[in-house]
């Protein structure tokens, strides 16, 4: 097993498109890592970059011990699982896992002891001797996985494995992949586009946009805690609101106002806003840390119902305040609620989050 380490790492195309910029990650030895952002952040590039498919331009990747920059894909002990299952579609299931052992000279015996190993783990025994046109798509991502878990790498690596399967198999190849970790604890790296995967898979969830990274964290980490407002609204689902606020300090209570909108804060939210009264502020608010009904005093305000979304086992309420559209989430699926009710909402103490409109940083007490 080996960790992997990026320094200042760099991938220029032409003199026009600096895709990654400065990427400084460091990735312990057995730990799982989501690679997470919108098209076109960096994330593909940057693991393509540790697989040797993409030159570097400039910046160092190590793997274990041995800086890698220069060494062939063949060279740097790596498994990767594709989007697409690039799987050879003439060969049996068993040649596929094959394969890459026998190109090695591994002796057929061992080349069996490990693919009876890995179709143990991945429910491929029956599959064996089917060839890929005749598996479905989840099928064929086992096999994938297959294929990785025989060659026994020090590092995994996960190209947006799950984006060509429907929800219900996305769902089930989570499960799959957390449990092959959990018995094969091997240095991984999966890059997605969908949070929900990085946050359920990832030991720690990075979290890139145009090519730079926004944010390294453990899921709760950068889920309570995120860096800027760009991670904020990316991590969560649904995603927070935003409200532009301006924030009113008398020296006694704090309240932040909007149109159809003014909160009071206290404790640590009111310290740090002090310096912002009379100015301009966001401020954000997860869908589900709002509630149906007066809270605490300050805490509540008036919406206007405009979509109910009956989800079965609760309800997600897109609202009107003002001029301004909020995300009210897990209301309770029994709750007699219609399209054009007005409601009184309320927020969790303490639990609002608050940036500055030019740096998008949030404002925390000094």
């Amino acid at each position: 097993m080996a960790a992997i380490s990026l320094s200042k790492l760099n991938k220029h195309y032409g003199s026009l498109f600096h895709a990654v910029k400065d990427v400084d990650l460091e990735i312990a030895d057995k730990e799982f890592v989501a690679l997470v952002g919108p098209s076109g952040c960096g994330k593909s590039t940057t693991l393509r970059m540790i697989a040797g498919l993409e030159d570097i331009s400039s910046g160092d990747i190590r793997i274990g011990n041995r800086v890698v920059n220069d060494l062939p894909p063949r060279d740097r002990d790596i498994a990767m699982v594709f989007q697409n299952y690039a799987l050879y579609q003439h060969m049996s299931v068993y040649d596929n896992l094959a394969f890459g052992l026998r190109n090695k000279k591994t002796s057929e015996a061992e080349i069996k002891a490990a693919i009876d190993r890995a179709a143990g783990m991945l429910g491929l025994h029956e599959l064996l001797a089917r060839k890929p046109k005749q598996l479905s798509g989840g099928q064929q991502q086992r096999v994938a996985l297959g294929r990785c878990i025989v060659r026994n790498p020090e590092v995994f690596l996960f190209d947006e494995p799950l984006s060509n399967l429907d929800a219900k198999l996305r769902a089930q190849m989570r499960i799959e992949i957390k449990r092959l970790h959990a018995a094969i604890p091997t240095t991984s790296v999966f890059v997605t586009h969908d949070q929900v995967e990085a946050m359920t898979l990832g030991d720690r969830v990075v979290i890139m946009r145009d090519g730079r990274v926004q944010q390294v964290g453990t899921p709760l980490q950068v889920y309570g805690k995120p860096a800027n407002k760009f991670v904020a609204g990316f991590i969560g689902a649904p995603a927070m609101n935003f409200v532009n606020v301006t924030v009113r300090s008398d020296g006694g209570a704090t309240t932040v106002e909007a149109d159809g909108l003014k909160l009071t804060v206290g404790g640590a939210d009111a310290r740090a806003l002090a310096a912002y009264n009379g100015k301009p502020a966001i401020m954000g608010a997860r869908p589900e840390h709002l509630a149906l009904g007066e809270g605490a005093p300050g805490a509540s305000f008036d919406a206007h119902v405009e979509v109910v979304e009956q989800l079965g086992s609760e309800i997600l309420l897109e609202t009107r305040v003002g001029s301004h559209g909020i995300t009210v989430a897990r209301v309770p699926a029994e709750t007699v609620i219609a399209s054009g009710d007005r409601v009184r909402v309320s927020g969790q103490p303490g639990r609002l989050h608050f940036f500055d409109p030019e740096t998008e940083l949030p404002i925390t007490a000094a």
